[in-house]
């Protein structure tokens, strides 16, 4: 059996639409203009998350950000959470040991020490534990946070030549 018998009789009976390319490109509007409105959910102005974002999505630390937009690092860190970055300062275990203080089960002295982290940290974790990233923000600073010129494994990896 050849391609042409297994082709007899085969028809087209309708035809496909070009319709080209579907591309939604919100770049033109700014950063700020595009968190304004979840302004009302973030701990700080759209124009300040906007900074720290920025700052942040350059490399620079989450307290280098707070400070470049002039809020404390850890309201920095709140606003990266709710754009849905992950900054929590403690681990799994850590989130456990807030979970139980947070459903009753540990001291708060007690989940402290055992997430071992400062106050502060503790304080953080627990506003990240309780306060879901907002997705709208999230979609607002979609392309702002991640670069595809960077491979966060590239270190890790072997070169070619390296192998030989």
């Amino acid at each position: 059996m050849t391609l042409s018998d297994i082709a007899a009789g085969v028809e087209v009976t309708t035809h496909q639409r070009d319709r080209g390319i579907a591309a939604v490109d919100e770049t033109d509007a700014s950063l700020p203009e595009r968190l304004a409105p979840v302004a009302d959910d973030l701990p700080c102005s759209a124009a300040t998350a906007a900074t720290v974002v920025e700052v942040y999505a350059a490399g620079k630390s989450v307290g280098d950000a707070g400070r470049a937009a002039g809020v404390a690092p850890v309201m920095a860190a709140k606003t990266l959470h709710l754009v849905g970055e992950q900054v929590s300062p403690v681990g799994p275990q850590g989130r456990e040991m807030i979970a139980d203080w947070l459903a009753g089960d540990l001291s708060r002295s007690d989940a402290i020490a055992l997430a071992d982290v400062t106050e502060q940290e503790f304080a953080l974790a627990v506003y990240i534990e309780t306060h879901e990233p907002l997705p709208a923000a999230r979609d607002a600073v979609e392309g702002a946070l991640t670069t595809e010129d960077r491979d966060p494994l590239g270190e890790t990896m072997s070169d070619v030549g390296e192998l030989l």
